[in-house]
């Protein structure tokens, strides 16, 4: 399978809150995700000066950072500590830690795991749910 045949492992979930930014991380995510996800995450911040982020992960293989560029890390890092209010990551693995040690501490939002059998929590504490497409 070439690149242009690829599924993207970042895709956004619908939800019932437009100050929610939602995705699923699917698989194995390439450099070409992680610039995706940033540009989500700035046309969102565009549209709202503070949101709420939902990160599902599935069957997550891990990702290429070291090929993904320094300023968009440095830039989306900027902006998610400007623009985030609540973080809940939900799945394996658990990046709660890691994230709070990439972050200067402390932590300008909330940050939660959630197992994924307690997704449903994860929900309720961002005070939405994720509605079909039609």
């Amino acid at each position: 399978m070439n690149f242009l045949e690829s599924v993207p492992a970042i895709r956004r979930v619908d939800t019932d809150r437009d100050t929610l930014f939602a995705v699923d991380v699917v698989g194995h995510v390439t450099p070409a995700d992680a610039e995706n996800l940033f540009g989500l995450l700035e046309a969102a911040y565009a549209l709202h000066a503070k949101i709420d982020v939902l990160v599902r992960m599935v069957d997550h293989e891990g990702v290429d950072w070291a090929e993904v560029s320094d300023e968009t890390v440095k830039q989306g890092t900027a902006h998610a500590l400007e623009h985030v209010r609540r973080c809940a990551a939900v799945g394996k693995p658990d990046w709660v830690p890691y994230a709070q040690g990439f972050f200067a501490a402390p932590l300008p939002f909330e940050l939660r795991h959630f197992e994924a059998q307690d997704e449903a929590d994860a929900w309720r504490w961002l005070g939405a749910r994720p509605v079909e497409r039609r």
